[in-house]
């Protein structure tokens, strides 16, 4: 089924369904900031916060970056924190810098919109990723998958670090 999501209010179509908790999470060839293609697949190993922005050149997708950079800094590299836009890689790599990020790893999806289209997140009217939060376990199991369905919003913090903490209990 496909999702929609709403921008100020005004209604947008994503590109297809998302997956579900308990299910593999797709596996997806990105861009990262070195202009590598990369499988997220590479990353696997412990549990996985993905997330998912519009562009990291927009107020909201900043401070969400900026705030699961500081949330995931307290698990002490338990976590692994990617966050996915269709920016370009060297756009990336500014903002990282400007941020002092440097416990995320920044993947894009422009060239290939491998991850936009498996995991049905383009909003077909803007081109652009929709914002959503995809947490999985160690194996890329996923375990929860928050869309937020209006795209100007931030994602559910608290909620998403008590599952998080949840999730390394069971590890």
């Amino acid at each position: 089924m496909t999702e929609q999501v709403t921008f100020k209010g005004a209604a947008l179509t994503l590109s297809g369904g998302l997956p579900k908790v308990g299910e593999k999470f797709p596996e997806c060839t990105l861009v990262n900031q070195e202009m590598q293609s990369i499988k997220l697949s590479s990353l696997q190993g412990k549990p996985l916060l993905i997330l998912s922005v519009p562009s990291l050149d927009t107020e909201v997708c900043q401070k969400e970056g900026r705030r699961f950079h500081m949330e995931v800094a307290k698990f002490e590299s338990k976590v692994q924190l990617i966050i996915v836009s269709m920016d370009l890689p060297f756009a990336q790599k500014r903002w990282c810098g400007q941020e002092g990020i440097k416990n995320m790893v920044t993947l894009s999806d422009f060239k290939y919109k491998d991850f936009a289209h498996k995991l049905g997140l383009e909003i077909k009217e803007l081109g652009l990723l929709a914002r959503a939060v995809f947490l999985c376990d160690h194996k890329m199991v996923l375990r929860q998958v928050h869309l937020v369905k209006e795209i100007t919003n931030e994602p559910p913090y608290t909620v998403v670090i008590e599952q998080l903490n949840h999730l390394l209990a069971k590890t």
